[in-house]
């Protein structure tokens, strides 16, 4: 079953362009626009001044659901203090179908469907979850391959939320 997990990443992102990362830490975050599940706009130039997670995942890779939970709690709990996740999901589904999933494990940050722009833009790789964390300056600080843990969202968001 892991097998097949493993062959349905790869093939979903290689048919979104996903190749090799060659977005680094250190370069500036390529701007982009969608709208989430509501319709509302979400623009990376709007977000600017806050610690920012742009999370590349889908509703059938167990990594993504695993890493849902923290998410969602520290998002809660700093929302207000600078703090941005937007869930880019690289399903082929639409935004429609992806709401009850979404319900479903209560995800409070903004949902949007991930465009092939915004995944040739980002280079996530080829798998999910990835995460790019992005500072208040809107530069590239990191990028995690797998789930990300609370500790590791703490860590980042202390260190990043500190900078001026």
């Amino acid at each position: 079953m892991k097998q097949i997990s493993i062959v349905l990443m790869i093939a979903v992102l290689a048919a979104w362009g996903g190749a090799a990362s060659q977005t680094a830490a250190g370069q500036a975050a390529p701007d982009f626009t969608v709208k989430d599940l509501d319709g509302k706009t979400i623009s990376l130039a709007a977000l600017k001044g806050k610690v920012v997670l742009i999370n590349f995942w889908a509703t059938w890779c167990p990594p993504c659901r695993e890493e849902i939970p923290d998410f969602v709690a520290f998002y809660n709990e700093n929302k207000d203090k600078g703090l941005e996740i937007v869930g880019l999901s690289v399903d082929k589904m639409t935004a429609k179908e992806l709401k009850p999933f979404v319900a479903h494990f209560k995800i409070s940050y903004p949902v949007a469907l991930a465009t092939s722009k915004i995944i040739r833009d980002f280079e996530p790789g080829d798998a999910i979850p990835t995460t790019i964390v992005i500072d208040k300056k809107g530069v590239i600080r990191d990028k995690q391959v797998g789930a990300m843990d609370r500790a590791t969202l703490e860590k980042l968001f202390t260190k990043l939320s500190a900078e001026k």
